[in-house]
């Protein structure tokens, strides 16, 4: 009598995730970076940087339509309770608002007691870099009026997030007033373009390591592992504070909220990863909205949130901002008052919001808030030198908090439906 077993070689092999291919590439980027410095093999640098170039805008390419299609179908799908949007929009702000003002305080608080910039020499620095990222102007009058895009299709080959999400809500409101077979037509078309934008975010992604695994490499070449030593005190100060800043506020968040936090994290640590890797909230965003939704939120809630959360929710960024812009103080010998601090952070939350899309972004309001309180710009010269890995945690810990604040959103909406395997629960 034959046996049906099947023998134990013949068991399937255990199969690599996404995830650890990212994080197998991040060691081989690491250790090609370290290999082949920049300064002395510029040709592998170069041809690095356009690996990650590519992936880059690989994933830039996808946003748009992705975003669009996703927030018509949400919003002009349920156009028969529209002040559903109004009561969203209102409730994130207001999170936003708390979750941005305790990373400020925890950022000012950390980088009072450890002190990282005592001791820090300006010597030999210019305030050239600082100067030039200070001309560029940010206003809270500003930041209001760029909301607004004058032209949808400008504000899409610029990848505008928040002028897109902006366009495309008034856009899908207006085909919610639509009846017959316009209407249709219209919900038929973007869902199609939302299930076909998934399918390409799934294309891309198997680019990732790659990609990633190129921008380590040209982290790491050009800034080298040495540099860390010099500022390391102020690169730990961030990196404890941004961890203080997870345990001590979105953990207790996430229960307050009632989220499954081990099921959160099992969906979001990817696009975490590529937040980290890449220093870009674009690479992880399509990743991100498709895991949310595999999750179980609604991509209404999705789609609302999550880049909206982009420009107004920069929890990682507004921490470094607090700890940079006293840590300059500091290394300038600058004796601030705690009311002087106060008014500083208060500055920062008023023009840190909605200017994603402007290059270095932080470094740029960094530097307008030190020419504004008379602090030396040279420390932007300084802190440059570590920006790169400072950058990586910030735009993780962008992404962490945008993506908790999906869920908790979910959650106040009573549309939380967690995906754990095949069941769901409420």
């Amino acid at each position: 009598m034959t046996s049906t077993s099947t023998p134990a070689s013949a068991a399937p092999k255990p199969r690599i995730s996404s995830t650890q291919w990212i994080g197998i590439a991040m060691v081989v980027g690491i250790a090609l970076g370290t290999l082949f410095p920049a300064a002395q093999y510029e040709g592998f640098n170069t041809f690095a940087k356009a690996i990650s170039s590519v992936f880059l805008r690989m994933i830039k390419s996808l946003i748009v339509p992705l975003l669009f299609s996703t927030l018509v179908v949400g919003i002009a799908g349920h156009g028969d309770d529209l002040k559903k949007v109004g009561r969203l929009a209102w409730r994130s702000i207001l999170y936003f608002e708390v979750v941005t003002t305790a990373a400020l305080a925890i950022g000012l608080l950390a980088v009072n007691l450890v002190k990282p910039g005592v001791g820090v020499s300006l010597q030999g620095a210019t305030a050239a870099k600082g100067a030039e990222f200070s001309q560029t102007k940010v206003t809270f009058s500003g930041v209001i009026e760029h909301m607004v895009p004058a032209s949808f299709f400008e504000a899409a080959a610029h990848n505008e997030v928040l002028q897109i999400v902006f366009f495309s809500i008034l856009f899908a409101i207006g085909l919610a007033r639509v009846q017959g077979p316009a209407k249709d037509f219209m919900l038929k078309f973007c869902e199609a373009l939302s299930e076909v934008m998934f399918k390409f975010v799934g294309i891309v992604m198997a680019f990732a390591p790659f990609g990633i695994g190129a921008a380590i490499a040209v982290t790491v070449g050009q800034s080298g592992l040495g540099v860390l030593k010099s500022l390391a005190m102020l690169v730990g100060t961030l990196y404890g504070a941004l961890l203080v800043f997870v345990l001590g506020v979105l953990v207790p968040v996430a229960f307050m909220a009632k989220v499954p936090i081990r099921t959160f994290w099992s969906y979001v640590k990817e696009p975490w990863v590529i937040a980290f890797s890449t220093a870009s909230s674009e690479a992880a965003l399509p990743r991100a909205m498709e895991q949310l939704e595999r999750m179980g939120i609604p991509k209404r809630i999705i789609a609302f949130v999550l880049p909206t959360g982009y420009s107004f929710n920069l929890d990682g960024s507004t921490l470094y901002l607090a700890v940079a812009s006293i840590f300059a103080a500091q290394a300038g010998g600058k004796d601030m008052p705690i009311s002087a601090q106060l008014l500083m952070m208060l500055t920062l939350m008023l023009t840190s919001k909605g200017v994603a899309a402007v290059p270095r972004a932080s470094l740029v309001i960094l530097s307008g808030a030190l020419a504004m309180f008379d602090l030396p710009l040279e420390a932007v010269a300084v802190i440059l030198g570590v920006d790169a890995v400072m950058d990586m945690a910030r735009t993780s810990i962008n992404l962490l908090g945008n993506c908790l604040a999906t869920v908790v959103m979910a959650r106040w909406e009573g549309e939380l439906a967690v995906a754990t395997g095949d069941v769901v629960h409420r």
